[in-house]
């Protein structure tokens, strides 16, 4: 057999398995990762290139969803500050489209379940009777400080990293985040969808003992031809953030790794090299446990 013949024969295999013996299709709830199309796995791009439809977020990057046709995509977005899409049609639009033999890629910026409701709708496809596939994403929790320039890890600095997210479920009677143990782990501290909060988690950290002068980057748009770093310390990045106009979607990186990128930025290559520099002033060159990170 060929190599076209075997590509033909995966190819035809994986049409088939897409549709189940009732005719119900399958629902791929697939990660794009932080937003540079090279950063999209090849799984990824493979089943957004065969799907019968798209329904995609805000976050994967303007180059991921050019590479979708028009025709093939449904924008069921939700961004900070915007209109929303109820979850509920999400939820339901899923089932219909597998019900009518669709073979469906609920596309989502970054990791499918790090803070992007995939596991809720996994449960309702589950609830449903729908068959469905986890195409794992690259965080932009991880992909996005390292694009920066940022480890979120160090080894001589940095044992613990904590991934929080900045947009609680409204609806909750209180907060589920423990900042007092956050504060007290010594680690790095990677917030999502926290720019709107900023203000008040940097006062619920400085309340629970962090020091004033712990380094913050904002990062916006990771990856993106776009991309912004802003950095600053607890005490000065609100003012920051507000002074450079950074907007969602953005990470932002507390800790002593933060203060690296001032460190390395004149070797970076590649696009955190070309982000536009934001508030660089306000970050001290030196201070805690030497900024490794």
């Amino acid at each position: 057999m060929t190599g076209d013949d075997q590509r033909a024969g995966a190819d035809e295999h994986s049409n088939d398995d897409a549709t189940d013996d009732d005719g119900v299709g399958t629902v791929h709830l697939v990660g794009s990762g932080p937003g540079d199309p090279e950063l999209l796995t090849m799984k990824a791009a493979r089943l957004i290139d065969e799907a019968d439809v798209v329904l995609h977020d805000k976050l994967p990057g303007p180059e991921i969803l050019e590479m979708i046709p028009v025709e093939k995509r449904e924008d069921v977005g939700k961004r900070a500050g915007g209109e929303w899409t109820p979850q509920e049609y999400t939820n339901t639009r899923l089932v219909e489209l597998a019900r009518e033999g669709k073979d469906v890629v609920r596309l989502k910026g970054g990791d499918p379940f790090v803070f992007g409701r995939g596991g809720e709708e996994m449960e309702h496809l589950a609830d449903n009777g729908i068959p469905f596939e986890v195409v794992p994403g690259i965080t932009s929790a991880v992909a996005g400080a390292g694009a920066a320039g940022i480890p979120v890890t160090h080894r001589d600095h940095v044992s613990s990293v904590s991934f929080v997210t900045g947009h609680e479920d409204p609806t909750k009677d209180e907060s589920a985040v423990d900042w007092d143990a956050l504060a007290a782990t010594g680690g790095t501290l990677v917030v999502l969808m926290g720019v709107g909060k900023l203000p008040l988690y940097t006062a619920e950290l400085r309340e629970a003992g962090l020091a004033g002068d712990t380094p913050v980057a904002l990062i916006e748009r990771a990856t993106w031809p776009d991309m912004r770093v802003a950095t600053g310390t607890l005490d000065t990045i609100v003012d920051v953030r507000d002074e450079t106009d950074i907007e969602p979607p953005a990470i932002t990186v507390i800790g002593e790794v933060a203060a690296t990128r001032d460190r390395v930025k004149g070797f970076l290559q590649g696009g955190g090299a070309d982000a536009i520099e934001m508030g660089a002033d306000a970050n001290p060159t030196s201070g805690g446990a030497g900024g490794d990170e």
